[in-house]
């Protein structure tokens, strides 16, 4: 419970001192976002507009045609940033009210970084088939769902469900998020040593909806090859404990027929991508090939420490923002919807994720250096870079509505 709210009781039960403050607790207090107005209610004129009965005549227009919800609503600029709260911030499974606070973050991430409007919907259920149906029938209310904390592989196919039913995009940013600013930094490192994408062969900790993701979408952009790695080793062909999306991906990846494992899998590998949390040990980092590449994404304790994986790797990547390299889906999320809700997108494709993250690599420019292959999180010409390219992006693809 909050230390600044909760007095300190000894041992006997008496009261003593209070306990240390704690800024994040004042910071949560009431919560971190609210519902402004943007029109004036200052009269009975303002409010006869405002509401009945000049309300009466738009409710009556959009009742004719329908999309003109777009126009006169805030449908368009507004997503839904949905969880059950299953699988919160590496904190697991924490249920809907816990995962709140994290939920209110994403949304003033979305409005600060992307200027798109977002609201935090935690469910009751995790149920899949329920948690679509309750999603249906939310969506007309919003211009974009954003899938959050829910946990594999009940994900991928709420996602896939989801977008089917719906003529708005389905963005789980577990996945998808982190695989463009991913691939966003793989592809800056690649031209920092001289290489491209299908020179690199990569290995993946962790088969969770990030791993799965991050291999896809390597795979798409051209990575030479890509291995992922569960606890039980390396996803291989020749495993009979496999899940349906594990046999997906070990059918997909995996060229060099590598099993056994993950250490093992190292051994001359370009790439380490970790999204799994545990250690991987410092020998396995030293059998990786010369200017290698070590992105070790979990938080608060990276796969590989950056102080050991500056021994041997040319371009070191972590999830921490008290280290260079910061691989943040806040570089993605916000500009990605801003450029969907601005052309009325009917979903997010493959080409626009491909754009984002070619968005984000052509920020850091001129800087691009070992400590610098992903612009900060704090660079104010992320968001609206992603943003035209997504655009432009769902124009090419025959998406956009306008």
């Amino acid at each position: 419970m909050a230390a600044e709210i909760v007095n300190h009781r000894s041992e006997s039960g008496t009261e003593g001192a209070p306990e240390p403050f704690d800024p994040a607790f004042a910071l949560h207090r009431g919560g971190k976002m609210a519902i402004a107005a943007t029109v004036p209610l200052r009269d009975k004129d303002d409010l006869s507009l405002a509401y009945t009965p000049g309300v009466a005549k738009v409710c009556t227009a959009i009742a004719e045609q329908p999309e003109l919800v777009h126009d006169y609503t805030w449908k368009s600029q507004v997503v839904a940033v949905v969880t059950d709260g299953t699988a919160v911030l590496g904190l697991g499974d924490i249920g809907p009210e816990a995962s709140l606070p994290v939920m209110e973050g994403k949304a003033i991430l979305f409005k600060q970084f992307g200027g798109v409007d977002a609201v935090p919907i935690a469910l009751a259920t995790t149920d899949t088939d329920e948690i679509v149906e309750t999603v249906v029938r939310l969506a007309p209310s919003f211009g974009g769902v954003n899938l959050e904390d829910i946990s594999a592989p009940r994900c991928f196919e709420i996602e896939r469900k989801l977008q089917e039913r719906l003529d708005i995009p389905v963005f789980h940013d577990d996945q998808h998020g982190t695989a463009i600013v991913s691939l966003a930094a793989l592809r800056n490192a690649a031209k920092l040593t001289g290489r491209t994408l299908g020179d690199l062969r990569a290995v993946i900790s962790g088969a969770g909806a990030a791993g799965v993701a991050i291999a896809k979408f390597l795979l798409s952009a051209g990575i030479g090859d890509v291995a992922v790695a569960d606890r039980r080793g390396v996803v291989s062909r020749d495993r009979d404990d496999l899940t349906e999306v594990k046999r997906e991906i070990a059918e997909l990846t995996n060229k060099a027929g590598l099993s056994g494992s993950l250490e093992k899998a190292l051994a001359g590998a370009d790439v380490f991508i970790g999204v799994s949390g545990g250690t991987v040990p410092e020998e396995a980092v030293a059998s990786m090939a010369p200017n290698s590449f070590v992105f070790a994404m979990a938080n608060p304790n990276p796969e590989v420490h950056p102080d050991v994986a500056h021994k041997y790797a040319a371009v070191v990547a972590t999830g921490r923002s008290d280290y260079p390299n910061q691989i943040n889906n806040v570089l993605a999320f916000p500009g990605i919807f801003a450029g969907a809700l601005q052309v009325r997108a009917s979903r997010i494709t493959e080409g626009m994720k491909i754009a984002a993250a070619d968005a984000i690599a052509g920020v850091v420019g001129d800087d691009l250096a070992a400590d610098c292959v992903i612009p900060s999180p704090f660079d104010e010409r992320v968001a609206p870079a992603v943003a035209a390219a997504v655009a432009a992006a769902a124009r090419a693809e025959g998406v956009a509505r306008r």
